[in-house]
C-alpha cells in the first residue's frame, strides 16, 4: 500500500504545448520545476520524449491525459480571471514571446526566482488544468497584479477585546 502511494507520486500528468501550436502528453518526473536543460516526459505508449526548454509555451499538470480531443487538450478556456480571486498568492499577469497573455496565482516563497519556471494555479481550477509551469525563457513581460493575503479571523474587532476572566480565581473566598 506504500508503495503504490510513492509510485502515483512519482509521474504527473502533463500535457506540453509549444510555441509551434503541436503538444504532447504524457507523464513527468517529480523534479519538473528544476533547473534542467530539457524537459523528459514519458508518453502513454512508453517512450521518452525530450523537448527543449525554449521550445515550450506552458506545460499543464492536468486531471486526465487528453482522449482523442487535439484542438485544445489542455481544456484551458479562460486565462484570465473574471473577478478578484479569494486564494491567497501573488496575482500575476504575463505576456508571452509569442503575444498570448496568462494570468495566474503563484506561491509567494522562492519559487518566483528559483527553477525553470513560474508554477501557477490557473483562473479556471474547475477545468482539466491543475496547474501551469510556464518556462522562464518563454515570459516577454510579467506583472504583479495583487498580492492576496491570508485573511485573519476575527479581524481588528477581536484584536480589540478585552480578555475573558477567569471563572475560578486562585484567591476564592470560600476557600474550596
Amino acid at each position: 500500500m506504500r508503495q503504490s502511494k510513492a509510485m502515483g507520486s512519482l509521474r504527473k500528468p502533463v500535457i506540453v504545448r509549444m510555441f509551434s501550436r503541436d503538444w504532447c502528453a504524457g507523464y513527468a518526473g517529480a523534479g519538473l520545476g528544476e533547473n534542467t536543460a530539457a524537459l523528459e516526459i514519458l508518453d502513454p505508449g512508453g517512450k521518452l520524449l525530450t523537448v527543449n526548454w525554449s521550445a515550450i509555451k506552458w506545460v499543464c499538470f492536468v486531471r486526465d491525459l487528453p482522449a482523442g480531443e487535439t484542438s485544445n487538450p489542455e481544456r484551458l478556456l479562460q486565462k484570465r480571471f473574471a473577478v478578484r480571486p479569494r486564494t491567497p498568492g501573488l496575482w500575476l499577469r504575463m505576456t508571452l514571446t509569442d503575444g498570448d497573455e496568462l494570468e495566474g496565482l503563484a506561491a509567494n516563497d522562492r519559487s518566483l526566482v528559483e527553477g525553470a519556471g513560474l508554477l501557477l494555479t490557473p483562473p479556471d481550477t474547475r477545468s482539466n488544468t491543475q496547474k501551469i509551469l510556464v518556462p522562464r525563457q518563454a515570459i516577454q513581460t510579467l506583472d504583479v497584479v495583487a498580492l492576496i493575503g491570508v485573511r485573519r479571523r476575527g479581524g481588528a474587532a477581536a484584536q480589540r477585546r478585552e480578555p475573558q476572566p477567569e471563572l475560578f480565581p486562585a484567591d476564592s473566598a470560600d476557600g474550596v
